[in-house]
């Protein structure tokens, strides 16, 4: 795992505000971040990323059972009680599920460190599975880059194939909040996929959905049978219309039962059932345990390192504010993020239904990954 510098492609800007990427820059601090590269060999990327991210998410989704059937679990995930069987039919049903992304802190060597699980609502999403790949194509044709240099990329493959393959209702409904550009990005880039999959699809603001005899509906009074929704489940089961989620014969995406593997409660559930599992890190539901030497607390429910408090091996406390101040928190041992140069690395590993499908790069001046943290390219070569 190495970071190299590489020229910035001339006029990438025009070229990114051209295909939607209108967030390539947030608030004037460069978002993308096509300065410098990260290299891996096949192995690192096969052995250390790939596998691990695949058993992984396999663990998770055994503990969905498990948490369905013990109310204690329920409640220390911060479950409202009202929706538990709501969840429970989602998954006993089988409803489907598209797309998550795990969060790891790997040197390049040993194994990944899950730091937690984004699978309700994750972004970087256009960023990985379409602009990066350009880059490459682009850097390789410049002779920018070693000859025969490749990436872990194949989500936009897995993401059409998925939205050909799944049952969902037509026409399928996108949605976000209108005042979010990167989720309308991201929203965007999924809807036209799963038009290039052949579905027929509508966007709608999420602030439009509408309620006619307990069932959602467009603007036009038309049932929305089937939505994807880039808004987590946390803050959709507090919205107005949320007892309408309990009547609406709406297929979403994600399922409801991802509420309970994007929560950070998994973490300590996770390692309570594979404790000493090498890609697990020790975390427990917060006691005031401190766990040497270093940890991390985090709410159950959060985003962009929002609310995060860290204390390093040395003691150094960092820490970042936030709106999520109204659940539980986790703690989980310290699996410090390498540092090149300035700038702390973090790897996120995608998962398209149950196959790994590539991986993002985020850097930060931190050790806490935030909404502002910038996102750098990779390859695979050797």
């Amino acid at each position: 795992m190495k970071r190299h510098s590489i020229a910035p492609r001339p006029g990438w800007q025009d070229f990114a505000s051209s295909v939607g990427f209108e967030f390539h820059t947030i608030d004037n601090e460069q978002y993308w971040d096509e300065s410098a590269y990260y290299q891996f060999s096949l192995q690192q990327i096969e052995q250390d990323l790939e596998a691990p991210t695949e058993e992984l998410h396999q663990m998770a989704l055994d503990l969905v059972p498990d948490i369905l059937a013990d109310e204690q679990l329920l409640k220390q995930l911060a479950i409202p009680e009202r929706f538990w069987d709501f969840i429970a039919t989602s998954w006993r049903s089988g409803e489907p599920h598209l797309y998550g992304r795990m969060d790891f802190s790997y040197q390049g060597t040993g194994p990944a460190k899950l730091l937690e699980l984004n699978y309700d609502t994750p972004t970087s999403l256009f960023e990985t599975g379409f602009f990066q790949w350009v880059w490459l194509e682009d850097q390789l044709m410049q002779g920018q880059l070693p000859q025969g240099s490749d990436q872990f990329n194949s989500v936009q493959d897995k993401l059409e194939q998925a939205f050909a393959q799944l049952p969902l209702a037509q026409p399928f409904y996108f949605s976000s909040v209108t005042e979010s550009i990167e989720d309308k990005g991201t929203v965007d880039y999924l809807m036209d996929i799963a038009l290039q999959a052949g579905l027929d699809c509508r966007y709608i603001q999420l602030e439009q959905l509408g309620d006619m005899d307990g069932q959602l509906v467009d603007l036009d009074g038309y049932p929305v049978n089937g939505l994807f929704k880039l808004y987590p489940w946390e803050f959709m089961l507090q919205e107005d219309f949320a007892s309408t989620i309990l009547t609406s014969k709406t297929q979403w995406l994600e399922p409801s039962w991802k509420l309970l593997l994007s929560n950070k409660g998994i973490l300590p559930l996770l390692w309570k059932k594979y404790q000493g599992h090498p890609n697990l890190l020790p975390a427990f539901f917060a006691d005031n345990r401190e766990i040497e030497p270093g940890w991390v607390k985090k709410p159950l429910f959060s985003r962009e390192g929002a609310n995060i408090e860290l204390v390093t091996a040395s003691g150094q406390r960092i820490k970042e504010d936030g709106p999520y101040t109204d659940n539980g928190y986790i703690r989980q041992a310290l699996a410090p993020l390498p540092k090149f140069g300035d700038s702390y690395t973090l790897i996120g590993s995608w998962v398209v239904g149950d196959s790994a499908a590539g991986i993002c790069i985020r850097e930060d001046n931190s050790l806490i990954t935030k909404d502002s943290s910038r996102f750098l390219p990779h390859i695979i070569l050797g």
